[in-house]
């Protein structure tokens, strides 16, 4: 009699998926966001100008800018309530507020002293996709090597030397720590590897209530902070052989995310000015958003700490399915070290024996061995087993269909999902399935997703079963308990992760800077969770590189020089990388990557300084083409370096002139740019500097069309070493970018569309009338295609005199006012600025990013009523670059006219 049980698992190769978002507003705009879910309704960060700024405007004196700017708000009429101040002089002043009322936030924006107010942000707390927890050495899911990712980078070596962050204070923005971990110290204060820290939440805070804050940042409940703590500084000795990176520095937890779901960006802010006025050296954030501008309140705050001289490094994120121009904040900060995450070199994998055919067994990943006795049969439903044209299993089963409860059942993708063609076959008693990919050879990555019973193997083998299949040899499987499973070398250890994100930012800056191991880590988890685990992703490569800085500290010296010089240093000594989804020998894009793979014991060694190690070429319409690179010989002797270009492949960052993202992973092509160096060789005497200059031009075989990202490495190599200078530049104008979805491809309607309490879009032919009671108000449903500066909708009176950008219906006369643009409006209903694009990946308005809607609530965003009357909706979005207070800049719609007939009070 068979039998057949599995745990619930989760593929080694998916990666940790961090998802949120932020915003900055200038205090000379109006703002309220009456309908995005990403903000905390009515609260606000306030920056203030120093007191010395304040004082030239009449200050009161011997007060603080804090105090002076309330005392100007109260007798200005503006009601407010104070959450946290802050008051870090040269990075952060100001105070999280609550005003209610968006004409109440204009008028505080002419309250001397205010420099600038943006929204608070909701912040999602990291969720892994692939976390799981290890107790035994020899579980399958532990890497065969603890220590790979130390191989593959050079930290061994430094280790060797005696190098492990000694003397250097690390500051961990995340979920806190298990410090009662024997292999992080099992303890907390002076004298042990957890030296301090701070809880800013409490257990239950999930960014809307109120957060409990105390002095205890212990970690027991979430578990990716302590995950990240281990990667830095897991003591040597423990049963599995992890050791981290730097495992004698000085740790401090900063917690930022409860049990909960979610936080915002003032706790966020807190933690960083905290691990600033702490003395961190180098501070590290494995959280943020797809916000792709580097403006956002986050990105502000620890940029200004890189420019006072500490490290910061952050998570460029996990998004690369969603393409390019997806860069997160914190990380999009332009001195902030964002990080990416390459492969690791191995991964879990086991065998199933066949018998029945000569074979040999067959390699299926699963982080578990299948908990399966006996022998099974394999079963097909495709009618061709390289192709799964027409498969059986996108209908229901006939009645003839065996009872396929002790079988194992083979799946292809193809014309209909896997989901489906598993849950046909389900209901015919199938419990066990091998997903196969007949043109893959990137199956080691694939997932049939978190089913039970699922795993996968390579093309090859599921073509072999499906033809004895068809062919009506009875060919079985078994699967032999954990003890036969083994380490499989990953073919794409070392390539770019496929699931880390795509820069650059909206305004140029590359991101991420530079990649570290981040896939199937193995590291502390707190001891009530099991003490132990296997994560991935860019919240495993960002830790590593924070250590991988206190180790360049320690061995170089902890001072000013050295801190400015680390991105450049980093960045020149990494290693390129080859795409993940290529077969091409060409190097990944550096807009996924950055500079490559960290190599630090190149760093701590190298004797020649390249700097800078990053050349913003900007996209062609503001190209900049002309750069020096200074060359430094720090050692004794002189010596000569020969310099070459390196492409990189290009991104098509575009499908087509419809404006819609490429998907990631994407194909990277042939298209490089001309560069011409001068001096091609050049002699650095000992001590020396010397600079060399390089022209670019950019590619002429990648149109503008599909806004193509080009990139590539300036070589700098001498006898013994070698160095570069990683470039990047657009083939396009930013500026001419389609902004606004108007296709049915996404939802199954035009867009942008208003639509009722019925979710269904309205008529423009046939006016609507709306009550705004409960639910029965309109909405306007739309996506961005590409970033905005400024979102803004306002109220029209039914026959305004435009001509919006995109037609929804022919204007008639003009009426009314004028905005500052000199369009005629009634007045200003919301305002969103530095807005991300939107998702391409997840078609549900339930999915993060995928969609954008404005509720109308029958209120201007001062809060004042709208009365009874027929209008229309103005929706803007500001092109990148633009000008505000020109309308040409701006794509435009117009919403079908409407009638408001609330009832009387």
């Amino acid at each position: 009699m068979k039998s057949f049980s599995c745990a619930p698992w989760l593929l080694a190769a998916l990666f940790l998926s961090l998802s949120t978002s932020s915003v900055s507003v200038s205090a000379s705009e109006s703002i309220i966001s009456n309908a995005d879910t990403d903000y905390v309704p009515h609260q606000y960060i306030v920056e203030m100008e120093s007191l010395a700024a304040f004082s030239a405007k009449r200050s009161i004196p011997g007060h603080s800018v804090h105090a002076n700017v309330y005392h100007v708000m109260r007798k200005r009429g503006i009601p407010f309530d104070i959450g946290t101040e802050y008051d870090a002089h040269g990075i952060f002043v100001g105070a999280s507020m609550t005003i209610k009322s968006a004409d109440d936030v204009s008028k505080l924006s002419k309250v001397p002293g205010v420099k600038a107010i943006r929204p608070v942000r909701r912040i999602r707390r990291p969720e892994p996709i692939e976390l799981h927890a290890v107790s035994d050495p020899q579980d399958p899911r532990v890497p065969a090597n603890a220590l790979s990712t130390h191989i593959m980078t050079g930290v061994d070596k430094l280790h060797e030397e005696g190098f492990t962050g000694e003397g250097i204070k690390i500051g961990i923005i995340d979920s806190g720590i298990d410090y009662t971990h024997p292999s992080l110290g099992g303890a907390i204060g002076a004298g042990h590897k957890v030296i301090g820290g701070y809880d800013y939440c409490g257990d239950d805070y999930d960014g809307k209530n109120e957060p409990k804050p105390d002095d205890d940042p212990l970690d027991t409940c979430q578990g990716h902070g302590t995950h990240v703590a281990g990667i830095i500084g897991a003591d040597p000795g423990n049963k599995f052989g992890v050791k981290g990176v730097a495992p004698k520095a000085s740790i401090s937890a900063y917690r930022v995310y409860s049990c909960k779901s979610e936080s915002s960006d003032t706790l966020l802010v807190q933690a960083l000015l905290r691990a600033h006025a702490d003395g961190m050296d180098v501070i590290t954030i494995s959280a943020g958003d797809p916000g792709g501008w580097t403006g956002s309140t986050t990105a502000l705050v620890a940029n200004r700490i890189a420019e006072q001289g500490r490290i910061v490094t952050a998570s460029s994120g996990n998004s690369g399915f969603d393409g390019a121009w997806y860069a997160q904040a914190p990380s999009s900060g332009p001195n902030v070290i964002s990080v990416g995450s390459v492969q690791n070199v191995v991964i879990p994998a086991h065998n199933a024996t066949v018998l029945g055919a000569e074979h040999p067994p067959i390699p299926y990943l699963r982080n578990q061995a299948f908990n399966a006795t006996g022998d099974f049969s394999v079963y097909a439903t495709a009618k061709i087993a390289k192709s799964d044209t027409d498969d059986a299993a996108c209908k229901p089963l006939p009645d003839g269909t065996p009872d396929l409860s002790d079988r194992v059942v083979l799946l292809s993708p193809g014309t209909c999902s896997v989901g489906q063609k598993m849950s046909n076959v389900a209901k015919k008693g199938a419990k066990f399935f091998l997903l196969y990919y007949p043109d893959d050879a990137n199956w080691m990555v694939r997932t049939g997703g978190k089913t039970p019973g699922v795993a996968t193997i390579a093309g090859p083998d599921g073509i072999f079963l499906v033809e004895r299949f068809l062919a009506g040899i009875d060919v079985k499987l078994s699967f032999p308990p954990a003890e036969a499973s083994f380490h499989m070398p990953d073919t794409m250890g070392g390539r770019v992760a496929p699931t880390s994100s795509y820069g650059p930012t909206f305004d140029m800056h590359m991101k991420p800077a530079l990649s570290a191991p981040g896939g199937n880590i193995l590291s502390t988890m707190p001891l009530a969770l099991g003490g132990w685990a296997v994560m991935s992703g860019t919240s495993m490569s960002t830790p590593f590189v924070a250590a991988a800085a206190a180790l360049v500290l320690q061995a170089k010296g902890k001072n000013a020089d050295v801190v400015a010089a680390m991105r450049d240093l980093l960045q020149s000594t990494a290693a390129p990388a080859l795409a993940f989804n290529s077969t091409s020998d060409l190097f990944q894009t550096a807009a996924q990557q950055g500079a490559g793979l960290l190599q630090v014991h190149n760093a701590v060694k190298t004797k020649t300084v390249v700097t800078p190690a990053q050349l913003l070429l900007n996209d062609t319409a503001h190209f900049v083409p002309k750069h020096k690179v200074q060359i430094k010989n720090t050692g004794s002797q002189p010596v000569t370096y020969k310099l070459s270009h390196v492409a990189a492949g290009t991104i098509m960052t575009l499908k087509s002139n419809a404006g819609h993202a490429s998907a990631g992973p994407i194909p990277i092509i042939d298209a490089a740019a001309e560069v011409v160096i001068t001096p091609s060789e050049i002699k650095v005497a000992a001590g020396e500097t010397q600079n060399v200059e390089i022209s670019f031009t950019a590619p002429k075989n990648a149109g503008e069309a599909q806004l193509p990202v080009f990139s590539g490495f300036i070589k700098i190599a001498s006898d013994t070493e070698s160095l570069q200078a990683t470039y990047m530049g657009a083939v396009g104008d930013l500026k001419k970018q389609k902004l606004f979805e108007t296709t049915d491809a996404f939802l199954g309607i035009k867009l942008p569309a208003m639509r009722g309490a019925d979710e269904k879009p309205v008529d423009a032919a046939t006016p609507k009338t709306y009550s705004l009671q409960k639910d029965d108000h309109p909405s306007i449903v739309y996506r961005l295609l590409f970033g905005s500066p400024l979102v803004r909708f306002d109220l029209c009176a039914k026959d305004i005199a435009l001509k919006p950008t995109i037609q929804s219906r022919a204007p008639a006369a003009a009426s009314g006012g004028a905005d500052p643009t000199g369009v005629p409006t009634l007045g200003l209903l919301s305002e969103l600025t530095n807005r991300p694009r939107n998702s391409e990946q997840a078609k549900s308005e339930k999915s993060t990013n995928a969609i954008a809607r404005f509720e109308f609530d029958g209120a201007f965003a001062n809060l004042t009523a709208i009365p009874n009357g027929e209008y229309r909706i103005l929706m803007r979005a500001l092109k990148v670059t633009g000008d505000p207070s020109k309308a040409e800049d701006y794509e435009s719609w117009l919403s079908p006219v409407f009638e408001v007939k609330a009832p009387d009070a």
